[in-house]
């Protein structure tokens, strides 16, 4: 029985960062991981091929309807399917190897094999049995399901599917329209896929300010998205050369139908647990199977911890990467900690939306006396250069204090641009202290500048 001070299971996010962390302050660790690569979902079948495939196809997207306006002439290149494939395993290839070499540099054991936990501080993996003192479950998340609906992962697929199809199909049907649905559907409808996206809710992308995510739909519908909203799917039927998607409208209870290609299930993701043995350990679990943790991340049973997609919250790869650095340095004594306050989220497509923080939805719900600023991203001199000035910064600020609350971004370079933001509400800052910050220029940042001057006495540019 080999023995160590923590056992991390689950190589993704939260698991290879908590164990780089932990061995980084003193700790003898390992990490248990049965994929063949380390990485996770996000690295290997998620956040990171998917951004590889929307790079590529933002650039197909960009010969066909901008080039020609910078006076780059020439016929548009046409799409080799295979060596597309090629690139994007390439690069989750030299990230997962990336992760292995980490591991060797900071000493961090790593556990081949599907882990289970057959008493409190021991792990098992195949045949051997390891103790440690301390066991964090990184598990992370899977696929959710509807009922009576079966994946195959070739016609009906999941986004893990939905990252290798055999070809762009000429149509597809995306249940559900939330980050992935709209990514993954953004990837094929460049490709020329007739993209056709079933939401349940009223609006696209739920929990996002609305404001932003009406002004999303409309730049989606522009690309060539369609939408179906306020729609309940009853049933995914499998035919000999695609998939039959019957929905009924909530607003009046008529049915409809569509025959697609591929069907994309894309309605959330579930905490994968499956084979640990939480049961038999008596582990305290939550609503949709989350695992309960107290402040400090552990659970009901001494000396066992939990992060990221298994436990309550976003399911995202950087808080769980926040929790990891957090339990690491708990674990070790130290005073770890995660602002659930300021973690933001992105959505890779073209424009980019981004958010932190409260929605304005949010705060009038709270009864919170806020003001907003907003700015353009037509007046944004940079962003009109590369054809990308459709959009705005939306700063949230309290009425009284000034202190910046929210920020809701949907524009070129969103997802990079919103940490300005993330780091002024870590620190408690007003808008006012972004609008007297000197920003660069031309750059899109100052698009955010200008929304914070709009919470005071107005933007210079709007």
């Amino acid at each position: 029985m080999a023995e160590f001070d923590t056992i991390i299971i689950g190589a993704g996010p939260g698991g290879y960062v908590a164990a780089i962390r932990a061995a980084q302050l003193g700790q003898k660790v390992a990490c248990v991981e049965g994929r063949e690569t380390l990485g996770g979902t996000c690295l290997n079948v998620g956040c990171i091929p998917s951004k590889a495939l929307l790079h590529a196809t933002h650039l197909l997207h960009e010969t066909h309807e901008n080039f020609e306006k910078m006076g780059l002439m020439g016929a548009p290149p046409t799409v080799d399917w295979a060596k597309m494939q090629a690139y994007k395993a390439d690069v989750v290839t030299g990230n997962t190897k990336g992760i292995e070499f980490l591991f060797k540099k900071n000493k961090v054991t790593w556990l081949k094999g599907w882990a289970s936990i057959p008493a409190p501080g021991q792990v098992k993996v195949g045949d051997e049995v390891h103790s440690a003192k301390n066991i964090v479950i990184a598990t992370g998340s899977e696929a959710s399901s509807l009922p009576g609906v079966t994946v195959d992962e070739e016609t009906i697929v999941t986004s893990t599917g939905a990252l290798t199809l055999a070809k762009p199909p000429k149509s597809m049907v995306v249940i559900g329209a939330g980050v992935i649905g709209l990514e993954m559907g953004s990837v094929y409808a460049r490709l020329g896929t007739q993209v056709t996206v079933v939401e349940y809710l009223d609006a696209i992308t739920p929990g996002m300010d609305a404001e932003v995510a009406k002004s999303f739909q409309r730049i989606l519908s522009k690309q060539g998205l369609k939408f179906v909203l306020g729609a309940a799917v009853q049933s995914v039927t499998k035919g000999k050369t695609g998939a039959t998607v019957t929905w009924k409208l909530k607003k009046n209870d008529s049915e409809a139908s569509l025959d697609a290609d591929i069907v994309l299930l894309a309605t959330g993701r579930k905490p994968y647990t499956s084979g640990l043995g939480l049961e038999v350990l008596g582990v305290e679990t939550g609503p949709r199977g989350t695992i309960k943790t107290d402040d400090h991340f552990q659970t009901n049973i001494p000396g066992l911890y939990a992060i990221g997609d298994a436990v309550a919250g976003p399911m995202l790869a950087h808080k769980a990467e926040d929790e990891g650095m957090a339990v690491a340095e708990i674990l070790s004594g130290k005073h770890g900690h995660v602002n659930y306050n300021v973690i933001p989220g992105v959505i890779y497509t073209t424009p980019e939306v981004a958010s932190v923080g409260k929605t304005e939805e949010q705060l009038k719900e709270d009864g919170r006396a806020y003001k907003v600023g907003k700015f353009p991203f037509m007046g944004n001199a940079r962003a009109k250069a590369i054809f990308q000035a459709e959009g705005f910064v939306k700063l949230l600020a309290d009425k009284e204090t000034d202190r910046i609350l929210g920020c809701h971004i949907i524009g070129p370079g969103a997802g990079d641009l919103i940490h300005e933001v993330c780091v002024a509400m870590e620190f408690g800052a007003s808008a006012q202290d972004l609008a007297l910050t000197c920003h660069a220029h031309p750059t899109y940042s100052e698009a955010v500048r200008e929304a914070a001057l709009a919470c005071g006495d107005g933007a210079i540019h709007a």
